[in-house]
């Protein structure tokens, strides 16, 4: 085979109208940096036709699977999945080749007659099938000397903010990252403070993933990676990954990488874990020095463990009931 007709690269992604669209996004990316053509390969996974609520079905990795096994088994040659849907631990015979800069990584609202979430009737029903979410959203609520009521639903975009637009609910909450790939962001009615409610460890990045034997393919992706949105979701795993909590759980987790003038010095990582009626919530911050070598991941994966062996320290263990085995 020359070079003038080079065999097009297989991406595997899931079916959803969000992945096909994360998916082209860096399918555009690749063709710039490798030159070849490259032609998506639609995948369904276990989590796509699902009809139990993710915290039933574990959550973690429910999406990412079948896109693995399509690698291992040669069926594509690499894969796009939103990070936060990645279990922890990543497996040896696998490469995360690049995480490409991150979209918002906040929560937003979508509600009913352009309302936020502080202008919400009392006992308002808002949709979300996150614990965290849950969990946070009560809290807020509690502190307004309210409450909401938080509705479980799945489903993909248009499913969820219909049942605002049929009435059924008052409000859903999403993440702002999806809204925006889809071009759709302006139908937020609220972006939520990160102060107020903590986003899933690693939400608004990807993930592209490639066989760890391909060693120029990986080569060739990392020149998609952005090393700020790598030290910083690598931060937030790492603390999900020593509360030992699925993505089930109701574990948030938020990096901020602070510059100092033109250079980025400091990063600060918030965590919060909580019960998911929000009478308990354990929140905590830390700061420290981004390595000046961004390469050097022990930074930041030893941020997120001390802040999880503070949050623990503090009654999170309690609060998650069961621990993912």
């Amino acid at each position: 085979m020359t070079d003038s007709n080079p065999r097009a690269l297989r991406l595997g992604t899931r079916r959803s109208k969000l992945a096909m669209a994360q998916s082209g996004m860096v399918a555009d990316a690749v063709r710039e940096v490798t030159g070849r053509p490259v032609e998506l390969v639609e995948i369904t996974t276990y989590g796509d036709t699902s009809r139990e609520h993710l915290a039933q079905i574990g959550g973690t990795g429910v999406f990412v699977s079948a896109l693995r096994d399509a690698l291992l088994d040669g069926t594509i040659d690499f894969a796009v999945h939103s990070l936060k849907d990645l279990p922890t631990a990543q497996p040896e015979e696998l490469a995360l080749a690049a995480v490409p800069p991150r979209e918002d990584p906040r929560d937003v609202l979508v509600a009913r007659d352009g309302l936020t979430f502080e202008e919400l009737p009392d006992g308002a029903r808002v949709g979300t099938g996150s614990p965290r979410r849950m969990a946070q959203l009560n809290a807020w609520a509690r502190s307004l000397g309210r409450r909401v009521e938080a509705v479980p639903i799945r489903g993909n975009i248009d499913t969820r903010i219909g049942y605002v637009e049929k009435g059924e609910l008052d409000a859903v909450v999403l993440a702002a990252a999806g809204l925006s790939r889809l071009g759709r962001i302006e139908e937020a009615t609220e972006r939520l403070s990160p102060d107020m409610i903590l986003p899933a460890p690693g939400q608004g990045a990807l993930a592209v993933e490639c066989a760890a034997h391909n060693a120029q393919l990986a080569a060739q992706l990392a020149e998609l990676d952005d090393p700020f949105t790598r030290a910083a979701v690598t931060a937030e795993r790492s603390l999900l990954a020593a509360l030992e909590a699925g993505c089930s759980a109701p574990v948030g987790a938020l990096a901020d990488l602070q510059a100092d003038g033109q250079a980025v010095t400091e990063m600060r990582l918030r965590g919060v874990v909580g019960t998911t009626d929000g009478s308990t919530l354990v929140q905590l911050s830390t700061t420290g020095h981004v390595p000046a070598s961004l390469g050097d991941a022990a930074t930041p994966v030893n941020m997120g463990r001390e802040l999880a062996a503070e949050m623990l320290a503090k009654g999170a263990a309690g609060l998650m009931g069961e621990r993912a085995l």
